[in-house]
């Protein structure tokens, strides 16, 4: 199997050069004949497509993925799976084979006797575990940047969304704004900071602690931020539902927002997470944002585009996200931020707030258990599926623990503390329609910022 970011930068220069179809279809000739379905398939997931297994290898694949990119007809779920996994060793390893044991929702079906690896589509949260786990490339989730590519070439102003976690991930020097200047030699006609859009969620998360908390007994459950930890109250801890924040996630919050003050605009998301690409296709989120890329993908399309951040001369900007907002990268961020929240705009229940937050799978289902049982005290209860939270998203660059370091130094060196002391802030809201932070929590102008569990 050829190498994923050789094949990927290919595709990428192949794309801006007006040779995807012809590279595509030079690129499965290149491979063992015996691997060309499989490579095809790979390849199609690069593209961010999927296409019939009978076109896979096909005379005409590489026809018929630029026709799926240029008909905006992208993959649909995110993660895809080939299909006979022809690894018996895989299949014998201690605790099963890695893409079964990597799944925290037990959704991959594998037939041991044809050898077919399926996905359990109603079980899947796209998180990609199982494309990292799996050794062979049965499984692969699909890269949007050509999707994203295809808006630009279509006229439309993309703005890159960038995840709190982006500190520190492109190199020590590619600051806030050498990585504005760095997206708009890609194209982007912005680049704003989600954090920003993690201090409205902060503010909201506040006014419904104060609404749902009145005893030392209650407690509300933040959702925001991760879908791995949604999916697991809303598959496994239905029980607690009741107890969730309807909030969307910062990312949701961004595109919404965004395209209410610049109507036409397309929204790519930058991240360290698979899983935020099958969010921004759920059903009650769809439309929000337009195409998840990773901080991998990214890195390589730099490369592939001769871009080095740290090198670039910054573009200003006014600072606009608070610390809080910028925590929000790390497992505990949101419950500091939602705490100073609180202590801000709800003093009298200040002294009801305690939080406890888990990173991890195991660690976020043991803490729900205790939450269940009516073990825990907190009364706010964060979790994140990554442990040490984004910042150890598995399309990360940088280790967790330095992703953590950035993130704490950058959030320290913010000249607004908590999201309420935003001019910025107050402006926007305005905008919006929304006078005040509290006013967030109006009806009519909360379901801007919720979804329905």
């Amino acid at each position: 199997m050829i190498d994923k970011d050789e094949a990927f930068a290919r595709l990428v220069r192949a794309s801006w050069e007006r040779r995807l179809a012809r590279e595509l279809d030079r690129m499965v000739g290149e491979s063992p004949e015996a691997d060309r379905p499989r490579v095809a398939f790979m390849l199609a997931a690069l593209c961010g497509v999927t296409v019939e297994a009978s076109a896979l290898a096909g005379p005409d694949f590489g026809g018929r993925v630029a026709a799926a990119l240029a008909s905006g007809s992208g993959g649909a779920p995110v993660v895809a799976s080939y299909g006979s996994c022809a690894n018996a060793a895989c299949q014998r390893r201690e605790g099963g084979p890695p893409c079964v044991s990597s799944c925290p929702f037990h959704a991959i079906i594998l037939d041991a006797a044809s050898g077919e690896a399926k996905i359990d589509a109603e079980a899947c949260a796209g998180c990609g575990r199982c494309a990292e786990a799996c050794p062979d490339g049965v499984f692969a989730d699909l890269v949007e940047y050509l999707p994203a590519a295809e808006l630009q070439r279509g006229g439309r102003p993309v703005i890159a969304a960038v995840a709190p976690a982006i500190v520190g991930q492109f190199g020590e020097g590619a600051t806030m704004e050498k990585l504005r200047a760095a997206f708009k030699r890609l194209g982007c006609v912005d680049m704003v900071e989600v954090a920003f859009f993690a201090d409205m969620l902060t503010m909201k998360e506040a006014g419904e602690f104060n609404e749902k908390v009145m005893v030392h007994d209650d407690f509300l459950i933040s959702s925001c931020c991760c879908p791995m930890w949604v999916a697991m109250l809303r598959r496994v801890y239905k029980d607690l539902v009741h107890h969730v924040s309807p909030s969307v996630s910062p990312m949701i919050a961004a595109g919404r927002v965004l395209k209410i003050l610049r109507p036409g605009c397309a929204v790519v998301f930058i991240g360290p997470c698979i899983a935020k690409k099958a969010e921004a296709k759920e059903p009650d989120l769809a439309l929000s944002i337009d195409q998840v890329l990773t901080f991998h993908e990214v890195k390589v399309i730099f490369e592939t585009a001769g871009v080095d951040p740290a090198s670039l001369e910054g573009e200003d900007s006014s600072e606009y996200s608070s610390r809080g907002g910028r925590l929000y990268a790390r497992s505990g961020g949101v419950s500091i931020a939602v705490s100073e929240a609180v202590a801000e705009l709800y003093p009298a229940k200040a002294g009801l707030f305690s939080s406890a937050a888990a990173d991890g799978v195991p660690a976020c289902k043991a803490l729900l258990e205790r939450a269940k049982s009516g073990e825990l005290s907190a009364s706010f209860i964060e979790g994140m599926g990554c442990v040490g939270g984004c910042v150890g998203g598995p399309k990360a660059i940088l280790p967790r623990e330095a992703g953590r370091a950035g993130v704490d130094a950058y959030a320290s060196g913010s000249a607004i503390p908590v999201a309420t002391k935003s001019d910025c802030m107050k402006e926007i809201l305005g905008r919006l329609g929304i006078f005040g932070p509290e006013a967030i929590m109006e009806s009519g102008k909360a379901k801007l910022f919720e979804r329905e569990f």
